[in-house]
């Protein structure tokens, strides 16, 4: 069968570079992008391997790390699974059963069901080779410390690009296999697609909340308890074995910061696709809108492979220097994609596609992709200096080597309520800078797309921009997920009780990997801000197909309006509820580890074991019980409001969403982010006295800054970077019931 051709034009004129298969074909790439990350995982996570784990008790507490996190996902697993099935029913039920609900259409995609469970599986599945990666490096890593700062930076750095590919790897492949699907066993066209792929993140996005909130609830629970009976009360070091919480607290770092994280930024990364394939199609230019994001994906697996190759530092390294190490990296990255990106661009906008439209959906309005090839390229790029604006602003407010975090620590002297204080009001300053680069690169992307003369055009170019902000994801995320591996890795030196000096060196990886860990958060909500957007555009137009009619978005219309306070309602609403779930489960830490340390005779003077199944099965448990009503807030939330206001108080409920549920996700990560480290910077005995008296572990000003990182730890683990997941669920969940919201809404 002969297919259209796909002809290199625009700036290649001249160059008749012909294909015999046609534009939809070259979707195979993704594959192979995908493919070729999930290779260099796989290949980093023997390499990993390759190391020694020591043997003896750092491996049999390893072991112990690696069965409480085993135990605990196998838990949620089979939770969430249960939820799967029942929205899959509903899904099902909606999509193939016509006149159910008084209907004659189906309220439903008929494709949505079975999207939503690959999208659940394969963002489960990313998180759970993340962690399983990870629970075999932190002995490895503590190893590795034994002999240098750099071995053990090599070995926690290679176990994170495990994470980072996998995740890239994944969501390319589940979306492009859709497509494919879609394209050539359904036979869909270009417009179809794009209006059913819209509609796929919310298994996606549904799992993701599992997987942030639930971890984040299970490893700041442990944490709370174990800091606040330990360090605060008993006077015992981080990490002692003598502290019950002690293996819940490392458990927690890879069901938290590893396998939540993981599955957050997948969600992220998947978003950025769909999101602007949807605008793509909108605008009319069909299959090319699409296959240009998915190539500049597989070129960001290749420049990310790159970059990881510049991460190395020397012994004795400051923190300054070890930033210095990871910006090379994922410098290298951005500014590979950054080239790459520029012919991929000319390419695909200058390629003859069958599946464009002429007209655009404002009748009498023709817009030819070609036209703004290098306007969509400076989106591209835009996106991408966005990501590192943003990681910049994070790093100033939550690294010791700034003045912000120097000056929280040393307010510490004057007690625990400034150090709230301070630390509070660092949060909220820091939105500012961040909320202005997105309007800034926002309104470029728009306006250097063609925005001017046609609005869907403008918008297609804030959708490419977070293409472009996610395309090195491999990297990034590395640098993120290398952070929980070292904190575990100091765990297992404190409890093996090797020498003083590894502790030492996997504190200072800890402490880079805060900071990183603050900026990969930051990352995930600016990519959500504009993927986000091009989301409430696509709800917009599905709304008003299904209507037939143009929706009055007025700010003056009451449904709309209505909408924005419920909006920032609920997202203050989600932020309670997860804070107060910290709240109770580390209270039953608490009291637990109060318990041992009174009843368990010897425990306090080393010759007794504690009860570490038990924190962490209260963790697990807690963790399970109380993930479930954010996550039905997301969904309730949505579909409620379409019945009660119609879709344009559902337009206004996910703009209060975004706007309040943004700059809350900030304040949260950075002002948690800023307490962990000053805490950090008076442990490294860095704060001093007017005297010259090092005020480090033990003194007042030691359990002031603890006190300050427990308040911060659900705000930066918990609460904050579930935020950018309230958005995209909140937005899946109305486009998926936009059918139900315009053919029953009261008003």
């Amino acid at each position: 069968m002969l297919y259209p051709v796909a002809t290199v034009g625009g700036f290649f004129t001249g160059l008749t570079w012909e294909y015999a298969v046609g534009i939809e074909h070259l979707f195979t790439l993704g594959l192979v992008g995908a493919f070729a990350g999930l290779g260099f995982a796989f290949v980093q996570f023997r390499r990993v391997l390759a190391f020694s784990d020591g043997g003896g008790t750092v491996a049999k507490i390893a072991s112990a790390i690696r069965l409480g996190a085993d135990t605990y996902l196998k838990r949620q697993y089979s939770a969430v699974i249960k939820f799967f099935i029942v929205v899959f029913v509903v899904l099902c039920a909606l999509a193939f059963l016509p006149g159910l609900f008084g209907s004659d259409l189906a309220l439903v995609n008929k494709f949505s069901p079975f999207a939503f469970v690959t999208g659940g599986f394969f963002t489960g599945l990313s998180g759970f080779i993340g962690m399983k990666v990870a629970t075999a490096a932190n002995a490895r890593t503590a190893v590795a410390a034994q002999d240098g700062l750099d071995k053990a930076l090599r070995v926690s750095f290679s176990s994170g690009t495990v994470m980072g590919f996998t995740v890239a790897g994944l969501g390319l492949l589940d979306v492009t296999m859709w497509f494919l699907l879609l394209r050539f066993v359904f036979a869909q066209d270009a417009q179809t697609i794009g209006e059913s792929m819209v509609k796929f993140g919310l298994g996606v996005a549904s799992m993701a909340l599992f997987a942030r909130v639930g971890g984040g609830i299970f490893t700041k629970a442990a944490d709370v308890g174990a800091d606040l009976v330990g360090k605060v009360e008993s006077n015992i070091p981080e990490d002692d074995p003598r502290n019950p919480a002690v293996i819940a607290d490392n458990v927690g770092d890879n069901v938290g910061d590893v396998a939540g994280m993981g599955a957050d930024l997948y969600e992220a990364y998947a978003h950025a696709l769909i999101a602007t394939f949807a605008l793509g199609v909108g605008v009319g230019y069909g299959y090319r809108s699409m296959l240009l994001p998915i190539l500049i994906f597989a070129a960001g697996i290749i420049a990310s492979m790159v970059g990881t190759f510049f991460v190395r530092t020397k012994e004795r390294a400051d923190q300054r220097t070890l930033l210095h190490s990871l910006h090379l990296g994922t410098f290298v990255s951005a500014g590979l994609i950054t080239v790459f990106a520029l012919p991929i661009t000319l390419w695909v906008t200058g390629m003859a596609d069958p599946g464009a439209s002429a007209e655009m959906l404002v009748p009498g309005v023709t817009i030819e992709m070609a036209d703004h090839a290098w306007g969509i390229y400076a989106a591209i790029v835009l996106g991408i200096l966005t990501g590192i604006l943003l990681g910049y602003f994070t790093e100033r407010s939550t690294s010791e080597i700034y003045r912000p975090t120097r000056d929280l620590a040393h307010t510490t002297r004057t007690g625990t309520a400034t150090v709230m204080i301070g630390g509070l009001s660092l949060g909220l300053r820091s939105v500012v800078g961040p909320i202005v680069t997105i309007v800034i690169a926002g309104l470029g992307a728009f306006y250097f797309s063609g925005g001017g003369t046609d609005f869907f055009a403008g918008l297609y170019g804030v959708g490419i921009a977070a293409v472009g902000m996610l395309s090195t994801l491999g990297v990034q995320l590395a640098t993120d997920a290398f952070g929980p591996v070292a904190d575990n890795a100091g765990g297992l030196a404190q409890m093996a009780h090797l020498d003083p000096e590894v502790r030492e060196r996997t504190d200072a990886l800890d402490s880079l990997g805060n900071t990183t860990a603050a900026t990969g958060k930051g990352f995930s909500i600016g990519a959500t801000a504009f993927s986000a957007l091009a989301l409430l555009v696509s709800y917009m137009i599905l709304a008003q197909d299904h209507l037939g009619d143009t929706l009055d978005l007025a700010v003056t219309n009451p449904p709309v309006l209505m909408g924005v306070l419920l909006g920032t309602a609920t997202a203050f609403y989600f932020g309670a509820l997860t804070i107060a779930a910290v709240h109770r489960a580390a209270a039953s830490v608490v009291i637990e580890v109060r318990r041992q340390f009174r009843e368990i005779t010897g425990l306090m003077e080393g010759t007794a074991e504690p009860d570490y199944a038990r924190c962490v099965d209260l963790c697990t448990s807690s963790a399970l019980k109380y993930m479930l009503s954010p996550a039905l807030l997301a969904f309730l939330v949505p579909v409620g409001t379409g019945f009660l206001l119609g879709p344009a108080g559902v337009v206004g409920l996910l703009t209060g969403i975004i706007c309040a549920g943004f700059a809350l996700a900030l304040f949260m990560m950075t002002s948690g982010g800023a307490w962990d480290n000053a805490k950090k910077y008076v442990e490294a005995g860095q704060l001093i006295a007017e005297d010259g008296t090092v005020l480090g572990k033990g003194t007042e000003e030691h359990k002031a800054a603890v006190i300050g990182d427990t308040v911060g730890d659900p705000f930066k683990d918990t609460a904050g970077p579930s935020f950018n997941i309230l958005i995209t669920l909140s937005a899946s969940v109305a486009l998926v019931f936009v059918g139900l919201a315009t053919a029953f809404s009261v008003l």
